[in-house]
């Protein structure tokens, strides 16, 4: 009998190459993974498809090419990757591309990787953070949230899948320990004494696997995920003891943050605040125990700092 195919966009990505990978690493599974990606020929898609994933080109910017790549799977795996172009219109032109060939392929059961829209929080009059962009106060987290209703509108059978601050941006995006003059490290975020939903980015593909195969349970839901909510003085100590050093936690302002300059720095501070500001609404959401459920393989920061510490550099 021939599985059920999931088309996954960002393949070569953290979410999607997670769910790649753990859609092809259950044997037992009823699907199969279709990995979408621009490049069918870069090393990571070449990795894919070593592990028995079928590799197809297709582009965000080009709904034409979505519908074909979408055409005959069961389900599809919908994100969007903010960071490469800081553009939250671009990224609402790119989940409504999504939505219109998930429409057309008619596919069973789709997953919108997405985040609250912090503006009903923080609505644009609130002047405790910058307004950015003329109209959102998080563009990353307000454009997804508020393209949800597009994947709901076009009558799609839908989950919205919110996740978390991924762990890996220690490494990634140099958000790990930084070396102090005198020797030490440290960490710094502007989260007060709030705890921060952390995960493992591979970690939210293999819940995306989970809610794939609950799609009674899932479907028309939304669904917040985390692997541990930690502190920054929590974090910090976890460093010391996990790499072997001095690690400490360096809590600064929100508008110290968003002024330390690099691209993305005014929308991160933003973040981190809303994190601080709304930590009963935010960790509220995030249940560690569903996450559990769906990913029973869930790593907590120890777990994952242990498997990811030679990628960061100290």
């Amino acid at each position: 009998m021939a599985k059920k195919i999931i088309a996954v966009m960002g393949a070569t990505g953290s979410q999607g190459g997670g769910l790649v990978k753990a859609i092809m690493a259950d044997k037992n599974s009823e699907f199969t993974a279709r990995a979408i990606t621009r490049d069918v020929n870069s090393d990571k898609a070449k990795a894919l498809a070593a592990l028995g994933a079928e590799v197809v080109a297709a582009d965000l910017d080009n709904e034409e090419s979505l519908k074909k790549a979408f055409a005959g799977a069961y389900g599809v795996y919908c994100v969007t990757f903010f960071w490469a172009h800081f553009s939250p219109e671009k990224e609402q032109q790119n989940a409504q591309s999504m939505a219109n060939a998930a429409k057309a392929a008619g596919v069973k059961h789709v997953i919108w990787s997405t985040l609250e829209d912090t503006r009903k929080w923080i609505p644009l009059s609130d002047n405790r953070m910058p307004t950015l962009q003329g109209k959102y106060k998080v563009p990353h987290f307000d454009a997804k949230g508020e393209i949800d209703h597009v994947f709901t509108d076009a009558g799609l059978p839908v989950t919205f899948l919110r996740t978390s601050f991924y762990w890996d941006n220690a490494y990634m995006f140099g958000m790990g320990p930084a070396k102090q003059p005198d020797g030490s490290y440290a960490i710094t975020f502007p989260m007060g004494d709030k705890k921060m939903p952390g995960i493992a980015s591979e970690d939210i593909g293999k819940c995306a696997y989970g809610i794939f195969k609950n799609p009674d349970k899932y479907i028309r839901k939304t669904v917040a995920i985390a692997g541990e909510h930690l502190t920054g003085a929590e974090m910090a100590e976890k460093y010391s003891k996990g790499l072997g050093i001095n690690c400490k936690y360096n809590e600064v302002s929100p508008d110290a943050y968003r002024g330390f300059g690099f691209p993305g720095a005014e929308d991160l501070g933003n973040m981190f605040q809303f994190y601080r500001d709304f930590e009963k609404d935010f960790v509220g959401a995030r249940s560690l125990d569903e996450s559990r459920s769906l990913n029973p393989e869930l790593q907590n920061f120890d777990a994952w700092l242990a498997k990811n510490k030679a990628k960061i550099a100290v």
